[in-house]
């Protein structure tokens, strides 16, 4: 069996993570090359001001544009350039290993799953925090629910659904999760949440916003039952380009 991966990594103004983030997908890459497989590197540049599309380019990635910042529109536009079998959306400050890349193709080679992502740990010692992860990893999993940072389906099934919404600026990839499994029931397949070797993801947020911003997100999105999820303005940890 011959498989070839798209690797997408959505990215606006990550010229201080991406570069990093990028060397780990290579060298974590290695894994499916050792089955023989193949993969791409596309970085889509969700019209950022920085060196952002430089740095891809130096590190060997495809570079596509796409001007509207948001996050459904950036993994959208790189997916529409990729050729492989199954896609993998992963965030610019994330560093996946040989180890979850390696898991990830186990799974893929038994045929039984359509989609799904991994659990996630943040790059350093928080407590608080720690404990809210660890909680959406369980949440994760009893869900199916793939978290941004580490999505994957195969190249057609996420065609036919019409791939991330452009309604949403903020969790899109828990509503494509909902449209996948529906899809892998149909199919007879499977949704699955990888947890032997976590993601490590950035806690870059942490030190950029306060509590009081991430509690006041929360709570207008709990209030507004999700409205604030299809305003980019109500967003602005993903959008107001602090990094």
């Amino acid at each position: 069996m011959i498989v070839k991966i798209s690797i997408v990594v959505p990215a606006f103004n990550e010229e201080k993570l991406l570069g990093d983030t990028l060397r780990h997908i290579r060298r974590a890459g290695e894994a499916f090359r050792e089955r023989g497989w193949d993969y791409e590197l596309i970085v889509c540049d969700n019209n950022s001001t920085d060196r952002t599309a430089e740095i891809a380019r130096a590190e060997g990635a495809t570079v596509v544009f796409e001007s509207v910042n948001q996050i459904s529109r950036a993994r959208n536009r790189g997916a529409e350039a990729a050729a492989g079998d199954w896609l993998l959306f992963i965030d610019a400050d994330s560093r996946p290993t040989r180890e979850l890349l390696g898991d990830l193709a186990d799974h893929l080679a038994t045929g039984k799953y359509l989609g799904g992502g991994a659990t996630v740990t943040l790059d350093g010692d928080y407590f608080w925090p720690e404990m809210i992860t660890r909680g959406w990893n369980l949440l994760s999993r009893m869900r199916r629910w793939a978290a941004g940072s580490f999505v994957f389906c195969e190249t057609a099934a996420f065609r036919k659904l019409g791939g991330f919404s452009l309604e949403l600026y903020a969790s899109e990839e828990i509503e494509l999760s909902e449209r996948l499994k529906k899809e892998a029931r149909a199919r007879g397949k499977k949704m699955v949440i990888l947890k032997r070797h976590p993601l490590v993801t950035s806690a870059r947020k942490l030190h950029l916003y306060s509590l009081r911003e991430h509690l006041r997100f929360l709570g207008k999105t709990i209030l507004s039952t999700g409205r604030t999820l299809r305003e980019r303005e109500a967003c602005p940890t993903w959008y107001d380009g602090r990094r």
